[in-house]
């Protein structure tokens, strides 16, 4: 059987690609687990520093495999859940690269990256509703990321939103021309891989963590994080690249 997730690794990029395309890269158990194994590699492998999740073909991901989901294996391996918990806890930024149709589980993994570039034929949607099925990503992602009543209308629809709407919503960041849509999420990457892996995962992880606490907390667990971050040889390296007018030499530690 052929890998229905590639993962490969370039220049301290993790490309996470769903290998499904005559599917339209919908979701069935064995590429869940091979999502959550890319995504266990990316959280551990000290060579990435960043990560792209995409899909092969003309779609993101329409979400679950329905005919999968009738069959008797349905519910081997890690669960839906499992896999959006398993990518919240990575502390490395990852970059959702939509290049097509994004439905249902398949926008629970886009809004569990960190940025998001689309396509300008590229649509999202939760059509759960509309298949007698409940929404995991839609009540646990989509409206925490946009006004309730707006995930709302979406979910209890189950209209599609095409890549301006999405914009417009800041479901994602950038929205360019299909041919584009890599590109500009290797030109993101490369931004980011070339800054200290150790503060980059410090102030995603105070991000997160502190938008469950109150503000002296969080405040607190920022502060203690960047503190943390001080005493690191990157940060010593950090100033001093600074003076000697050169680029850093990073090492993650």
């Amino acid at each position: 059987m052929a890998d229905e997730v590639i993962y490969e690794i370039k220049q301290g990029i993790a490309y996470i690609t769903m290998n499904r395309p005559e599917k339209l890269n919908a979701i069935d158990p064995p590429m869940r687990q091979q999502l959550w194994d890319a995504f266990q590699d990316v959280d551990n492998n000290p060579d990435v520093r960043c990560a792209i999740v995409t899909g092969a073909g003309r779609a993101f991901s329409t979400g679950h495999d329905l005919v999968a989901m009738g069959s008797g294996n349905a519910n081997e391996g890690p669960s839906t859940g499992d896999l959006y918990v398993v990518q919240s806890n990575i502390w490395k930024p990852i970059i959702a690269a939509i290049n097509g149709v994004c439905l249902a589980q398949g926008c629970g993994i886009a809004l569990g990256s960190d940025i998001r570039v689309a396509s300008s034929k590229a649509e999202f949607g939760w059509p759960q509703a509309k298949r007698g099925i409940a929404s995991v990503s839609g009540p646990a992602l989509l409206s925490q990321v946009v006004p309730r009543n707006i995930a709302f209308e979406f979910l209890f629809t189950g209209d599609f939103v095409n890549a301006d709407k999405a914009l417009e919503l800041m479901l994602v960041n950038y929205v360019v021309e299909p041919e584009e849509v890599m590109g500009k999420a290797e030109e993101i990457a490369a931004k980011i891989v070339a800054n200290a892996p150790l503060s980059l995962a410090a102030i995603k992880e105070a991000s997160i963590k502190g938008s469950e606490m109150g503000l002296e907390e969080r405040v607190q667990f920022a502060q203690d994080k960047r503190n943390e971050i001080l005493e690191s040889e990157d940060a010593k390296e950090g100033v001093l690249a600074f003076a000697e007018k050169r680029a850093p030499v990073w090492k993650g530690r």
